[in-house]
């Protein structure tokens, strides 16, 4: 399987591996979000706060709709890095060609789903009437780089489940310099607001998608891509789901709260939405620091899993932890301690202003408390277990926001709307502490029962 590209997971020390697994990850993480954040800048800057709430107003609804199908993602992950553990060359080809039927199947339904439902969903949210159209736009023009979307992020978890995290992100650089450079011509050149970014961004996933299979279908090793035998597998595929569908319904689940969150912070008005879009941009940058440590956790431990190398697996999860809370830590406080400067890019609106700082000092400052379920979470998907974290993530932080927004009294303030956030990160790392003690104990048994344990064994544990 190696190539200069590939990291070696199962021999030798783990923390310089892991963090160069990882930083790749972090900048196509920070790259990926900046296609909004310049969004956001670009319109909130030169096309009006309306226009940037309507832009803001679709993150957690572009989240809703395609979380389900990119959380498959991580199933390909898991299973081909399984594969590798184990050392079955069959397995992997497999998987590949089963996850490439399944990213296309997935854009075409996310591409048609989209433009069913972005007026009626939109307007079920109680987005502000005077941005509500420009925000249907925006959703719709942005669905047509849904498909390109998945296929990258299939893509790109297939060449993570070897330890390439460096091509993926050369991929994020150069849809990067394209979305930016679109971004100001079709804004600020042709006067096309929000429909100009979401044509840009479009553009940009497009661009992904091209460089990640071209990538693949030069690849000399087993996770090639052979576009002309792409077959169905559906006993790959059934795996990938096992594994990845509980990944991604917890991330939709996610997003339905947060889309609940959403409609109460529009009750607050337009400069509401507004300053928390802006806000949310460095909630996204913090959070995949934190994603990109869960996914080398995922990687790390899946091959050596597969290798039955359980010690490896113990060590995976503690660097982790210790690089993403420390991580956090340091963004978290230097964000919010120089918000006025992070925010400033954003909007010149006093009032807009003020509602992001809220956001920032009630919810950013105390991200770095996710850190522990989301490791322990990706740790139990690469050990096989993907039910179990999504079931706690779905009751500890999701039902309680739902619960939180449902009781939330009409005069309350908007940082007590925002409270919700540290509140279900905390409840919710207890729960997975207890999960993952108790899966632990089960280790040693399991690994004597089949050395070469299947990743999907115990997806619905």
């Amino acid at each position: 399987m190696g190539t200069k590209n590939t990291i070696d997971m199962l021999n030798g020390p783990l923390a310089r591996p892991m963090l160069m697994f990882a930083l790749p990850l972090i900048a196509s993480g920070v790259l990926q979000q900046s296609f909004n954040s310049v969004d956001v800048a670009v319109v909130g800057r030169f096309a009006g706060s309306d226009a940037l709430a309507a832009v803001g107003s679709n993150g957690p609804v572009i989240g809703l709709l395609i979380n389900m199908f990119l959380g498959l993602s991580v199933g390909v992950n898991v299973v081909i890095a399984n594969y590798i553990g184990q050392r079955n060359s069959r397995g992997v080809r497999a998987a590949v060609s089963a996850a490439a039927v399944m990213a296309v199947l997935s854009g075409v339904i996310m591409l048609v789903t989209s433009q069913i439902v972005a007026r009626p969903l939109l307007t079920a949210l109680d987005t502000p009437a005077s941005c509500l159209d420009q925000a249907v736009e925006y959703l719709r023009i942005y669905s047509v780089g849904m498909p390109f979307m998945i296929i990258y992020n299939f893509g790109a978890a297939i060449l993570r489940s070897v330890g390439d995290t460096r091509r993926p992100f050369y991929c994020l650089v150069a849809s990067g310099i394209i979305n930016v450079v679109l971004n100001l011509i079709f804004v600020i050149g042709f006067g096309m607001g929000v429909a100009g970014v979401a044509w840009a961004t479009v553009f940009a996933n497009l661009a992904n998608a091209v460089i990640v299979v071209y990538l693949l279908a030069r690849e000399q090793g087993d996770i090639r891509l052979d576009l002309r035998s792409i077959t169905p597998d559906m006993q790959q595929m059934s795996k990938i789901i096992r594994v990845g569908f509980p990944a991604g319904l917890q991330s939709t689940v996610f997003s339905i709260s947060n889309v609940f969150i959403l409609s109460s912070i529009n009750s607050f008005g337009s400069a509401a939405a507004a300053g928390s879009a802006a806000a949310i941009n460095y909630e996204m940058y913090c959070y995949f620091v934190i994603n990109a440590f869960a996914q080398t956790a995922v990687a790390f431990i899946s091959q050596n899993y597969g290798a039955g190398q359980l010690d490896r697996c113990r060590r995976a999860l503690r660097i982790s932890l210790v690089y993403s809370v420390s991580t956090s830590i340091f963004l978290n406080c230097l964000i919010t301690f120089n918000s006025g400067l992070f925010l400033s890019p954003f909007t010149t609106d006093p009032e807009v202003l003020y509602f992001a700082a809220e956001r920032v000092t009630t919810a950013l400052l105390f991200q770095w408390v996710a850190c522990y379920y989301e490791m322990a979470g990706s740790a139990m998907r690469g050990l096989g277990y993907s039910m179990t974290p999504a079931i706690i993530t779905i009751f500890g932080t999701c039902v309680l926001r739902l619960f939180w927004v449902g009781f939330f009294p009409a005069d309350g303030s908007f940082a007590a709307l925002l409270a919700v956030y540290p509140v279900s990160w905390l409840l919710t790392d207890v729960a997975m502490m207890a999960a993952l003690a108790r899966i632990r104990r089960r280790l040693p048994r399991a690994a004597e029962a089949s050395e070469a344990a299947s990743p999907t064994a115990a997806a619905n544990a």
